[in-house]
């Protein structure tokens, strides 16, 4: 007997359902889809170009092909360069001294006047003698008594006929003889009063009558020979100064000294914050004066630079100053420069390689990545650039170039130079 089993059909899923399942399904697999192919793009994109470098690389191989801006280009090559702190200072004499008398007296002679030139040991000042002469002859007759005396009363001693107590009574006689002595000789010594070093009598301050006492002035003497130039130096720049470094210094009527760095001061002014810097010269014909305002020069350090002129500045995407030039395949590249001295005709700079073709013409119209299409000047080495700039400023003899000026650039022409 077959027994029928009744199945109970409504817990299964309607027709409806079954498709909001599949719809279901089908969204997932598509937001799988296209989370994995966001990553796989990214991840090319990084392979491509994760730096800003690669990046213009690429926009240069694009590039690449397009037309070239014609520029004008000069090869420079760099050069040993001295790197110099320049100061404001004067020459100052080493000493100064007032000549004063150290005794009393009228005077009787000056010898000098103002300007002349002593020696060491020169007469300025004559005192008059007095009585100085009457005493240091009655200080000789003393001496001579007491040095009698001693030798009797030694004579005595031997024969037992003095005591020691008497023998150094009259030798303390003879001593206080002999200090009379030279007492009298001295007061005599001090009526002349001599210059105490070779220099310069500055001032007179006593005339022929005149009555000295002791500290009175008798004349003014300056040491001229050597000679400081002194000056005041940053806190910036005091540390690359030290004893030793020959210095240079250019005198208001250009002619200029040498000599090296005596001082270096330690304390700084309250009020400028400058320190005393003092280099020493020899000034044996007096030609250098005392008080002549004067540019000092220090060499502080050597460096490779190249000199170029300021026009050919250029600013990059944060305000830094360069130069464009071209490098391979004549890419347009930036270089920042430091400057850090300047001449008449130009400046020196750092921060460039040692040989380079810069853009001197033209160099407004390129980018860095750019390709460029140089005409080069001729090509000058550097030492033989400066010898030419030097003559031309000495006006000793006229250089033309052979490189012709640059045409005029018109409005919308790219290619300035398609006439040079």
């Amino acid at each position: 007997m077959v027994k029928h089993v009744r199945v109970d059909r409504s817990h299964w899923p309607t027709n409806d359902m079954r498709h909001t399942y599949v719809a279901a399904g089908v969204i997932a697999l598509l937001g799988v889809l296209w989370l994995g192919s966001g990553l796989f793009q990214d991840d090319r994109q990084n392979d491509v170009a994760s730096t800003l470098n690669e990046k213009n690389l690429r926009y240069a191989e694009i590039n690449k092909d397009r037309s070239r801006t014609r520029v004008k280009a000069r090869v420079i090559e760099s050069t040993l360069r001295t790197r110099n702190v320049r100061l404001r200072g004067r020459t100052e004499h080493k000493r100064t001294v007032q000549v004063r008398a150290e005794t009393t007296g009228s005077v009787v002679e000056r010898a000098v006047e103002r300007g002349a030139y002593v020696e060491e040991g020169s007469l300025l000042c004559q005192l008059s003698t007095d009585d100085r002469l009457a005493r240091l002859a009655h200080a000789e007759e003393a001496v001579n008594e007491a040095k009698i005396e001693y030798e009797g009363s030694k004579r005595l001693e031997v024969e037992g006929f003095q005591s020691r107590t008497m023998i150094a009574k009259a030798k303390a006689k003879l001593a206080a003889a002999e200090a009379v002595l030279t007492t009298s000789s001295l007061d005599l010594e001090k009526i002349y009063i001599r210059a105490p070093f070779d220099g310069i009598v500055e001032e007179t301050h006593a005339e022929v009558g005149d009555y000295l006492v002791p500290g009175g002035g008798c004349a003014t003497v300056i040491d001229l020979d050597p000679m400081l130039v002194a000056a005041r130096v940053s806190e910036r720049d005091v540390y690359q100064l030290h004893p030793g470094i020959v210095a240079t210094g250019v005198l208001s009527d250009g002619s200029s000294v040498m000599g090296p760095i005596t001082f270096v001061g330690q304390l700084a002014d309250p009020t400028t914050r400058m320190y005393r810097v003092e280099f020493q010269v020899e000034n044996g014909d007096h030609t250098v004066r005392s008080g002549i305002t004067t540019e000092v020069v220090i060499p502080v350090a050597t460096i490779i630079a190249h000199k170029i002129n300021p026009s050919l500045f250029a600013l990059d995407e944060t305000g830094a100053i360069g130069v464009r030039t071209l490098g391979n395949d004549d890419v347009v590249e930036f270089h920042r420069v430091d400057v850090f001295d300047d001449d008449e005709d130009g400046v020196w700079v750092t921060g460039l390689p040692s040989t380079t073709r810069l853009i001197t013409v033209g160099q407004e119209l390129v980018s860095s990545g750019d390709y460029a299409d140089p005409v080069l000047e001729e090509y000058i080495p550097a030492s033989l650039d400066m010898e030419i700039s030097r003559e031309l400023r000495s006006g000793a003899r006229a250089f033309d170039s052979a490189t012709p000026e640059p045409k005029p650039i018109g409005v919308g022409r790219r290619n300035v130079l398609d006439d040079v």
